[in-house]
């Protein structure tokens, strides 16, 4: 079965950091690329960042969120930092059949979702 379980959501004040977890089952990471995406209340889901054999970011996230990956672990890191009240979402982690990351990827699998809420 594959899985994709996010964690390390929370509560910060602007300026503080997260790292969140994507931790994932039934399937070699080796095969797939792993994206970011987030999604506030009321606003579209937008792609955050992706890894397999390069990264992407999005705009908003160049400079202040990293991006990695333990394969050993099948673990993927998303590293926050300066974070802003308009990151707050939920995040989701989701695979793609694909090891290069690029526009229009097909994510056919998605974990739970966890929240991000940056406020002072």
């Amino acid at each position: 079965q594959l899985q994709l379980v996010e964690s390390g959501g929370g509560l910060v004040q602007p300026g503080g950091s997260l790292r969140l977890s994507c931790a994932a089952s039934g399937f070699a990471l080796d095969y797939y690329a792993i994206g970011w995406f987030r999604q506030a209340p009321g606003k579209e889901r937008e792609g955050v960042s992706c890894i397999s054999r390069n990264t992407k970011y999005a705009d908003s996230a160049k400079g202040r969120f990293t991006i990695s990956r333990d394969n050993a672990k099948k673990t993927v890191y998303l590293q926050m930092n300066s974070l802003k009240p308009e990151d707050t979402a939920v995040y989701y982690c989701a695979a793609s059949s694909s090891t290069w990351c690029e526009r229009n990827l097909r994510y056919d699998y998605w974990g739970q979702g966890t929240q991000v809420t940056v406020s002072s």
